[in-house]
């Protein structure tokens, strides 16, 4: 679990757990079936898996030895370090590498495993020496259900359909977006060669239109594409509003038009795709963005990362790395938009004539 600054005061955030990582922490994702199932990629090829229930709370001093993962996912033959992603519907695990690979598992063959404790049963048990000590533990590695090439270069980020874990897209620095199904055999069901002009830093799948698939890209661009007319090869939309790499998209979970994109520019923009067409809802000028319902400047470096709040709609937590003007490490913010931005536009304006 996130370790936080103990001398913020803050009313909203307290720690639940401290888990001392081996290895920087690139990505966290939860097991949509069980949030206390998560998988983090580090600076290395493994995934690792952790029950953060049951995970002993550490102490974080100096010197300290690293938690010990519930179980560990091989199959990368390079580093793994940011595409990340874990089945909405079953208990499935994907991943990307430098090694060009999609790699997939399902978690709930490490029980085979560990009955077997044998490479014939999927996994195997690796020693893992304590620092200081002579002691050792056995950690439970578990092989993929599948491999799957079709990228050049590096795979940057990776997502499941949101009702199947049998199919998933992945994007990379070729530039390419694939979409996988693995009931077809381990080539790409499709393949958009020329996505975007740069590195494709991120994707995400709309789970209330299973049609929509947003793209994120070093070409500073948010792309949405329609998985019906993907041999075209175009676009349904190009949004346009960062000045710099865009690094993560992700849809709201509660309005199946709207997203957010954070950005190497510091900023995290609210989009909203039915609003193409003209001027904003309110405050909108014939020259913005088309699309942007809202743009977030309160960070101090770039927006590495974001989730929309599954309870709340509308909130946000968002982290940047802005380290070089904190004197190390991150920000965490936990924001909400004013109610007057996302609704109807007749009623906001009624009642804004009683303010005059």
């Amino acid at each position: 679990s996130l370790l936080f600054n103990e001398k913020s005061s803050s009313p909203f955030v307290k720690k639940f757990k401290t888990i001392i990582h081996p290895g920087e922490v690139n990505r966290i994702k939860e097991l949509p079936q069980n949030r206390n199932i998560v998988a983090t990629h580090t600076d290395g090829p493994n995934v690792l898996i952790w029950n953060v229930e049951s995970q002993p709370n550490r102490q974080a001093v100096y010197g300290a030895r690293n938690s010990c993962p519930d179980l560990v996912l091989i199959g990368h033959k390079e580093n793994a370090e940011f595409a990340l992603a874990m089945g909405q519907t079953e208990p499935f695990v994907l991943s990307g590498g430098k090694d060009n690979l999609v790699v997939l598992w399902n978690i709930e063959d490490h029980i085979s495993t560990l009955a077997l404790e044998t490479p014939s049963g999927g996994g195997r048990t690796i020693k893992n020496s304590k620092a200081g000590g002579s002691s050792v533990e056995s950690i439970t590695t578990l092989h993929p259900r599948g491999t799957y090439l079709g990228h050049q270069d590096t795979v940057e980020d990776v997502q499941f359909c949101p009702s199947s874990g049998q199919e998933f897209c992945s994007v990379g620095d070729d530039s390419c977006l694939i979409l996988w199904d693995v009931r077809t055999g381990s080539n790409p069901t499709i393949k958009v060669e020329k996505a975007h002009d740069a590195d494709i830093h991120c994707v995400d799948w709309n789970s209330h239109d299973l049609n929509l698939i947003l793209t994120g890209s070093a070409d500073n661009t948010v792309m949405m594409y329609d998985r019906r007319k993907l041999t075209s090869g175009l676009p349904v939309h190009v949004f346009e509003g960062h000045n710099a790499a865009v690094l993560c998209v992700q849809w709201s979970p509660d309005k199946a038009s709207v997203f957010g994109s954070s950005s190497e520019d510091g900023t995290l923009n609210l989009w909203d795709h039915e609003k193409m067409g003209g001027m904003q809802e309110l405050g909108g000028s014939s020259d913005s963005s088309p699309g942007l319902l809202f743009n977030h400047c309160g960070h101090r470096g770039k927006v590495v990362d974001f989730h929309w709040s599954s309870f709340d709609p509308w909130t946000i937590v968002s982290v940047s790395d802005d380290g070089d003007s904190i004197g190390g490490g991150g920000t965490m913010q936990i924001w909400r938009i004013i109610d007057m931005i996302y609704r109807p536009r007749e009623e906001v304006l009624a009642e804004l004539e009683n303010y005059k």
